[in-house]
């Protein structure tokens, strides 16, 4: 069993015997902590990640001294696939983000039901795995609420944002959405490549980009079955010059805006 699911179990554990060590039942927990005795059930069964907010309460509501939030910390940092965990690093201290969509949305512009959507595809992860990587892809997102936030710049091929089909057109619309949320903040770029570009340097794979305090500039491949951190100078040099390449191929700003609310007005 992957460590993360060890984790989880922990965390759901703790919570159940905290609870019964207080004397609760899930239905008295429930009403003070302010939850529904379903959603209590669903945590307790594995059903339902609890986030930081429900930890939080918890922590308080059963005197546990911060353990089911220290519990978490430790499930954040296992939430994401090995690979991808040097690169999260990268991403809590950058000052500046630049991811490249080629063929599906960039996982820090995700709404949860896009990311549970995309992890479904994989059929070897089981329903509780799919949750986790949700959680973990949300829990990825907070740099972006901070105080002091990175700037991002996200360019996203317009084929990404046109895989509307029965089943799924939902969730790309609430996708869409989002994105145009996203794009109006004041520390958050989105850039359409519209399909009139014809053959770019995207066709290589998406990318990221991150640069640190300090300046310098780090990258991450993504591939089917995992992805590469990038620190080589000349390898950074050449992610550098395709990110170029194709922020000068995309529409502005505000088009990018007007473009997202058009592919998506027919679907609202």
């Amino acid at each position: 069993m992957a460590p993360v699911v060890s984790t989880v179990a922990m965390i759901r554990d703790q919570l159940r015997r905290s609870r019964l060590a207080a004397g609760m039942s899930q239905e008295e927990y429930g009403k003070r902590a302010h939850y529904s005795p379903s959603m209590v059930s669903a945590v307790e069964l594995g059903q339902t990640v609890p986030n930081l907010a429900y930890l939080t309460r918890a922590d308080e509501v059963l005197d546990t001294g911060g353990l089911l939030v220290s519990l978490r910390e430790l499930g954040r940092r296992d939430g994401e696939p090995v690979w991808f965990r040097p690169w999260l690093e990268v991403e809590r201290v950058a000052t500046q983000l630049r991811c490249f969509g080629a063929t599906m949305i960039p996982g820090l512009l995700q709404t949860a039901d896009y990311a549970r959507a995309v992890f479904r595809l994989d059929l070897g992860l089981t329903a509780e795995r799919v949750e986790e990587l949700v959680a973990a892809r949300l829990e990825r997102q907070v740099i972006l609420d901070r105080e002091h936030p990175p700037q991002l710049t996200a360019v996203i091929d317009e084929a990404a944002l046109q895989r509307f089909a029965e089943g799924c057109a939902g969730v790309l619309a609430g996708q869409l959405r989002h994105l145009v949320a996203c794009a109006r903040r004041p520390h958050i770029r989105v850039h359409v490549l519209p399909q009139a570009v014809g053959l770019h340097a995207g066709l290589f794979g998406p990318f990221i980009l991150g640069r640190t305090a300090d300046g310098s500039w780090l990258g991450f491949l993504d591939n089917q079955t995992g992805g590469t951190a990038v620190d080589e100078n000349n390898e950074v040099a050449t992610l550098l010059g395709r990110w170029e390449s194709l922020r000068s191929d995309a529409l502005p700003r505000q088009q990018s805006i007007d473009l997202l609310e058009e592919i998506v007005k027919p679907w609202i």
